[in-house]
């Protein structure tokens, strides 16, 4: 080959070599991450949903549970987060009011539920309802904090409906979200506790106890909702993921924890 020749096929195969690498992905860039700041009844169910989430997106997510109330606090303070879940609906509308959260993203992601539940050595008889509450054997009755957790209030609303707040009052243990309420009757420091069906139904409280249903006509609705924070330094992912709750099949997902689809009108 003449030196004319092997110069060209040199320049070929280094032309060859800067296409390939122009062509070549360059080094990953980091997954996308959000924190997800979650009312305290979301602690059974939304693991899962945020695994898939991560699976179907690549995305990371951070969870970060409490009472509604005191991570409405958090926001307004300056706390980190890109989304939050609330377990009702006026805190997510107040960081809306206030600048703190983006309008077009309030979303009612599901309707809970309270429940009345007792270990299964407890030896409590629950087939009554609330009414057991006034039993002797009941001396302690944990619920959440109704300062700032939506399940508080709707526990001490359904105890008020049934004319029981006052004899009961003396017994009450607060937790301060609804998840340590139920770590309440768990560990056996209440005997009982109204506590959100969502956590009943979980694996830490499903095989451990017992609950009745208290009537959704003893208290207001819980309807519940999420918001992405306008602070958010990631509000593509964190629109995405609230996007992402209104699939049919995380819907679903929710729903085996009791957490029902919101009413149409309520959407």
């Amino acid at each position: 080959m003449s030196r004319h020749l092997r110069w060209l096929a040199c320049v070929l195969m280094g032309a060859s070599a800067a296409i390939l690498a122009a062509g070549r992905p360059s080094a990953a860039q980091p997954a996308p991450a959000i924190t997800v700041a979650a009312a305290a009844d979301l602690q059974a169910a939304l693991p899962e949903v945020a695994s898939r989430f991560q699976r179907d997106t690549g995305a990371i997510v951070k969870l970060s549970f409490g009472s509604s109330g005191n991570l409405f606090s958090q926001i307004q303070n300056g706390a980190p987060f890109d989304v939050f879940l609330s377990a009702d609906m006026d805190y997510p509308r107040q960081l809306v009011a206030s600048g703190h959260a983006e309008a077009n993203s309030l979303y009612e992601y599901a309707s809970g539920r309270v429940v009345l539940w007792t270990r299964n050595d407890s030896g409590i008889d629950l087939r009554n309802g609330l009414a057991v509450l006034n039993d002797s054997r009941v001396r302690r009755i944990a619920i959440a904090n109704p300062a700032h957790a939506p399940y508080g209030r709707a526990a001490v609303a359904a105890l008020r409906h049934e004319k029981l707040y006052e004899a009961v009052q003396g017994k009450l243990v607060l937790g301060e979200n609804v998840s340590q309420a139920a770590q309440f009757v768990e560990s056996g420091n209440a005997d009982a506790g109204i506590i959100a069906l969502s956590l009943a139904l979980g694996p830490a409280l499903r095989a451990r106890g017992t609950y009745v249903p208290i009537p959704t006509a003893a208290h207001a609705p819980i309807r519940q909702a999420g918001v992405v924070i306008s602070a958010s330094r990631n509000k593509p992912t964190a629109l995405q993921f609230i996007a992402y709750l209104k699939r049919p099949e995380i819907m679903q997902m929710l729903e085996r924890f009791g957490l029902h689809p919101p009413q149409a009108a309520g959407r």
